[in-house]
């Protein structure tokens, strides 16, 4: 197809098509004559995982660049490509140095050690999930600490359920980009489902009027 079906396909217009492809995170079509070029499926995969990183996941494109190139690297180890799409979730890194902080760091560590999970405290996730505490406890929600092993639980069911989905896929590049899909765009998916969850929990509570069914008048 020409860049102008491409574009048609995908949503994406033609200046940010060429843009991709100057950038390296699209390879470019084939060439059949010095200013035409031919794309196909491959192309249009890859812009819809551009867009989707970028639109779903919040993802800049320099982070999606750097998601590519592990995806795109056959010798990288899967685990290397999750790391590398979970880490550009991550937030910034500057945080306080004052005793929340300590107190959300020494939480973390404790966790990650009675889990027996193999990242470290220096880990960038961890470093997230204690700048989080840590902002929630000099907001006066300390005690949130106390339900992380609930929280705990959860993550573990929802990384199996990950790996599941990407052990179903049987190309190796389809098994790579479902790792990004389920990490990037998971997060996107998990929040919405807790949103949506909560606010089922929330109307369950004693003393809290129900909304009126379908068909009903409230």
């Amino acid at each position: 197809m020409r860049v102008r079906e491409l574009s048609r396909r995908t949503g994406v217009s033609v200046p940010t098509i060429k843009y991709y492809v100057r950038e390296g995170l699209l390879p470019p079509g084939e060439l059949t004559s010095p200013n035409q070029a031919t794309y196909d499926e491959t192309h249009e995969r890859r812009l819809q995982l551009i867009r989707a990183l970028l639109d779903v996941g919040g993802l800049k494109l320099a982070e999606i660049t750097e998601v590519l190139a592990a995806v795109d690297d056959p010798a990288r180890p899967l685990h290397k490509v999750l790391g590398a799409a979970a880490d550009r979730l991550g937030t910034a890194r500057s945080e306080h140095d004052d005793a929340a902080s300590a107190v959300a760091h020494a939480a973390v560590a404790d966790l990650i050690s009675r889990r027996g999970w193999p990242a470290g405290e220096s880990d960038p996730a961890a470093a997230d999930l204690a700048k989080a505490l840590a902002a929630m406890d000099r907001l006066g929600h300390g005690a949130f600490i106390e339900v992380l092993e609930d929280y705990a639980d959860a993550a573990e069911q929802v990384a199996r359920a990950d790996l599941a989905y990407v052990g179903r896929l049987a190309a190796v590049e389809n098994m790579v980009e479902g790792v990004v899909v389920g990490t990037v765009l998971g997060e996107a998916v998990f929040s919405a489902l807790r949103r949506l969850a909560h606010a089922d929990a929330s109307a369950k509570l004693p003393g809290t009027d129900k909304p009126p069914e379908r068909g009903t008048t409230a």
